[in-house]
């Protein structure tokens, strides 16, 4: 879905589509798995639920798992969106751990346990 496009980012193509939710999200399985697979170290138990954050256009939205969200869609708020543009077929890039916690502490979150500068490389 999501293949390494820099060095802060990959890039994946998603079904972008406004609704009704306060975050953007994704379908909970594929957020799991794509924070499983970009964020976690693969050292004992690691959670799976922090936000991704990706970047669409010039903007980053912190994105969280929701089951109500058809796979391979990204759900963005419609006062996020311009309501014109979507929905549409877009690529979409994901922050790689090192990105994502920085912009993820910008947003304000509370991220220690989640700092890649404790992961091993």
């Amino acid at each position: 879905m999501f293949e390494r496009f820099s060095s802060g980012y990959y890039l994946g193509r998603l079904y972008v589509e406004p609704y009704d939710g306060t975050e953007a999200a994704i379908q909970r399985t594929e957020h799991e798995r794509l924070n499983e697979h970009v964020y976690a170290s693969g050292e004992g138990i690691e959670r799976i639920d922090y936000p991704l954050v990706m970047k669409l256009d010039s903007a980053h939205f912190p994105v969280v798992g929701d089951d109500g969200v058809p796979a391979g869609t990204l759900a963005l708020p419609r006062d996020a969106v311009d309501p014109d543009a979507l929905p549409d077929d877009r690529p979409v890039f994901l922050a790689d751990a090192t990105r994502a916690a920085e912009l993820l502490r910008y947003a304000g979150y509370d991220i220690d346990e989640f700092d890649p500068s404790r992961r091993k490389t």
